[in-house]
Parts: C-alpha cells; structure tokens; sequence
C-alpha cells in the first residue's frame, strides 16, 4: 500500500542537534535585541525632539539612514542573505538601496514646492 504524501507530518523529520537549537535562538535573540534598540532610538528621538528644533534636520537624516541600515539587516537576516558572498548581498541590495534613495530625494525635494503657487 502506497503512503499518502499529504498525510505524512514533516515536522519530524526536523533532525538537527541540540546545540544548533541554541545556536538558532542565539541569533534569533540578535536580531530581535538589534531591531529592537534601533526602533527604539527613533522612537525616543520623534518624541523628545520636536519639529521645528535646530536639531530636526539631523533627526530626520538620522531617521533616513536608521530605517535603511533596518530594511537591509531584515533582508540579510530572514531572507538568508547573510549567509551569502558579499558580492551577491551587494547584487541583491544595491538595487533597492538606489531606489530608496531615490524615493527620498523625490520626497525631500518635491517636499519643498508643497504651499508655492504658480503663475
């Protein structure tokens, strides 16, 4: 009698040791501990520094450069490519580095014209 493939539970054939279990949840802890600080440095900045203030500009090229570092360090970390070379990261990044900097120069600069009437 052939056995049903779609009754088969895979999970245990889940045969890795325990030690890389912890290794696992090391990384897994990582991340979590290095996002979480990074979101709560911007947090803390939106909120004691108030627009307007003579350090708003830093703050926002801050805020640039923070969520960047974090779409980068998602992208390496959960889709795996940390684990790749380092020129196929940069293949793989490079690209939407590029769109993101774009995005933001149209934001900032188009940003500039809002309550400017034409003739």
């Amino acid at each position: 009698m052939e056995q049903r493939d779609d009754i088969i539970e895979y999970s245990l054939y889940n045969h890795h040791s325990e030690e890389e279990g912890k290794k696992k949840r090391k990384t897994i802890w990582k991340v979590t501990l290095i996002l979480s600080v990074i979101t709560a440095v911007e947090v803390l900045l939106g909120a004691f520094i108030k627009q307007g203030s003579d350090f708003w500009l830093s703050v926002k090229i801050l805020f640039i450069v923070l969520t960047i570092f974090k779409a980068a360090y998602i992208v390496l970390t959960f889709m795996h490519l940390g684990d790749e070379k380092k020129t196929f990261k940069w293949i793989i990044l490079l690209p939407y580095l590029i769109f993101m900097l774009y995005l933001i120069f149209i934001g900032l600069y188009e940003g500039t014209s809002v309550g400017i009437r034409s003739l």
